[in-house]
């Protein structure tokens, strides 16, 4: 008889594969909210007249999701983003031609860098003390990392001159990005604050 008090037992290993389909469909619902959240970022923007590079919120959301997710999760949330919005979804800023075609236009840079950006930073701030002023330095690092390669992609698309490419694709972002840059950091350090008390 294999029943104690009137229960069946669990057959042994049973357990082991519900916990990795649980972990799985858990990993699966992070990576697509953290998707969502770029998207709904990516739809505050606002459109300059000098160059094709609107200001969204898409870099805070980036370097939040890098310095609250583990690496892999921020790589899988930020692939996961572009594939959305190269089948065609609304997920992009709606400041561009959408699809494949805005990943492939003047902004293209910024958005391929995320896969890099993200789990750079995540893996980074894992190293060290999860502080306020460590998490600005090492998300401001992932927003210039995103910066260059834009304007690199800008550079290789338009064959404007360094200069140019600087005044259009980099200097404009530097003070929005230092508020997202302190947000992102500020949020990431007290929620690390909550886990050590709940610990």
């Amino acid at each position: 008889m294999n029943q104690i008090a009137g229960t069946q037992a669990v057959p042994a290993g049973l357990s082991e594969p519900q916990s990795g389909v649980s972990s799985l469909l858990r990993s699966a619902g992070i990576v697509l909210a953290g998707s969502a959240l770029v998207a709904i970022c990516a739809h505050v923007s606002i459109p300059l007249w000098f160059t094709p590079v609107p200001v969204t919120l898409q870099p805070f959301a980036v370097l939040l999701l890098g310095l609250l997710l583990s690496p892999r999760l921020a790589a899988g949330a930020m692939l996961a983003y572009l594939a959305e919005g190269a089948a065609g979804l609304p997920v992009f800023t709606p400041h561009g031609l959408g699809g494949m075609a805005q990943l492939l236009g003047p902004t293209g840079g910024y958005l391929l860098s995320y896969p890099l950006v993200a789990p750079a930073v995540s893996a980074i701030w894992r190293r060290g003390r999860c502080s306020f002023s460590r998490g600005v330095v090492v998300a401001a690092a992932g927003s210039l990392g995103t910066l260059a390669l834009g304007a690199l992609w800008l550079g290789i698309l338009t064959h404007a001159a360094p200069t140019t490419i600087l005044n259009h694709a980099i200097l404009p972002f530097l003070p929005g990005d230092a508020l997202k840059v302190c947000a992102a950091a500020g949020i990431a350090a007290g929620a690390s604050r909550w886990k050590r008390r709940e610990i």
